[in-house]
């Protein structure tokens, strides 16, 4: 007797999917809600459970086939199957292979999400040898990318030493190569509301520089205590989100949308944190960041990172949000002209932190600097707005008590 997996409900206004990774293959075990397969919708990326235990019978759809809501996509017949690939690993033997010596078969690049195996191949990384930190231990983009950084820093192999086989036969001399990925369902969507927000809106950005010198010292002072009474680590971005609170209390259009021929202001702050997950960018939303503490914002944005890289987020944690902050100093980015998240009117963009000289009275002194950037729909919000906004940002992180007098 066989059971029917069927494409789950995906949220409000979501009536279809791709079929991102299938992660159980036919004759497997199954164990009952166990996820057999990664769906991937506009937004985020959703597990198909197992309804019952079993063997992993027929796939009906293919990755990246596109299947609706309650469409059948797989069966799970009875009986015990094999053990999958991860649990029917031998244990090592007392003398192992080196990594660089074990072939990568086929079959192995058939788990890797196509993202994985774009970047295996422009990295030249064996995924056998890479430990995967992604949900139930799979292998994502950033595994391969830190794999990679890894192998350029490593010293090179003495002269003497003998010269291991390779693992596959080098590129011919002048070859050159090329390969076709389809778009994930998400990077179009991301691309179609980008161009979306070039299209639509009159976009504007203003920037300033910010002396972080202050915050610094705030969060080394502070840092230990604050990690041990609240467990989870005070960063830069709770601080961010309480200033914008103060810019965004002080100048609502910059909090503000345009609905039609309305105007909608808020007042709340839904805050939109944009961190990287293993397939693109995406925007998940902490609500009502205006009246929560310094270690209830910290608390929300790592749970949300962390369920970003996991694959994790729901469609009801990306919904909403009324101001963006986008991070690109993480990446070491200097300065950048971030684009609004639609139907936002403004997203800040922070960046890296380095000593620069400036002048403080009348002397040059060496101070920590990171350059802010403001873009903004001059639709709704004018000039003077943006610029007040973004210096009232700018004077509440070099100042931080201005945090604790709503000043």
């Amino acid at each position: 007797m066989s059971s029917e997996v069927k494409v789950p409900t995906l949220g409000e206004s979501v009536s279809e999917a791709t079929i991102g990774q299938w992660l159980k293959q036919p004759g497997e075990a199954v164990k009952a809600d166990e996820p057999i397969a990664s769906l991937e919708t506009d937004k985020v990326a959703i597990d198909v459970m197992a309804p019952v235990a079993g063997v992993m019978g027929q796939q009906l759809a293919k990755e990246g086939e596109n299947v609706a809501v309650g469409t059948v996509i797989a069966t799970i017949e009875a009986g015990t199957g094999t053990a999958s690939k991860a649990e029917a690993k031998p244990a090592p033997s007392p003398a192992p292979a080196p990594a660089s010596e074990t072939p990568h078969t086929d079959g192995d690049a058939a788990v890797l999400s196509p993202s994985v195996r774009r970047a295996v191949l422009e990295h030249g990384i064996d995924p056998s040898s890479v430990k995967g930190t992604g949900k139930d231990g799979r292998l994502t983009k950033e595994d391969i990318v830190h794999a990679a950084q890894a192998k350029q820093a490593a010293p090179a192999p003495s002269i003497s030493a003998p010269a291991s086989a390779p693992a596959s036969a080098p590129a011919a001399a002048g070859e050159r190569r090329e390969e076709r990925v389809k778009m994930t369902r998400l990077r179009q969507t991301i691309a179609r509301r980008l161009k979306s927000a070039q299209d639509t809106a009159a976009l504007l950005t203003t920037f300033n520089d910010c002396d972080m010198t202050e915050v610094i010292a705030a969060r080394e002072r502070y840092k230990d205590l604050f990690a041990r009474k609240h467990g989870v680590k005070l960063g830069f971005m709770s601080f961010f989100a309480k200033a914008a609170c103060l810019a965004l209390k002080d100048i609502p259009s910059v909090n503000g949308q345009i609905d039609g021929e309305e105007i909608v202001y808020f007042d709340y702050v839904d805050l939109s944190v944009a961190v990287s997950a293993p397939n693109g960018l995406v925007v998940p939303v902490v609500r009502n960041v205006d009246s929560l503490s310094f270690a209830e914002i910290e608390k929300a944005i790592a749970d949300l990172g962390k369920r970003a890289k996991d694959g994790t987020l729901t469609l009801d944690d990306m919904k909403g949000g009324t101001f963006t902050i986008s991070n690109g100093g993480i990446f070491g980015g200097l300065m950048s002209t971030p684009i609004i998240n639609p139907p936002q009117s403004a997203v800040l963009g922070l960046h890296r932190i380095e000593d620069r000289p400036v002048v403080r009275d009348g002397q040059i002194v060496i101070r920590p600097m990171m350059y802010l950037a403001l873009s903004y729909d001059h639709r709704l919000i004018d000039g003077r707005e943006a610029v007040t906004a973004l210096k009232t940002i700018k004077e509440a992180i070099e100042d931080p008590t201005r945090l604790l007098i709503d000043l």
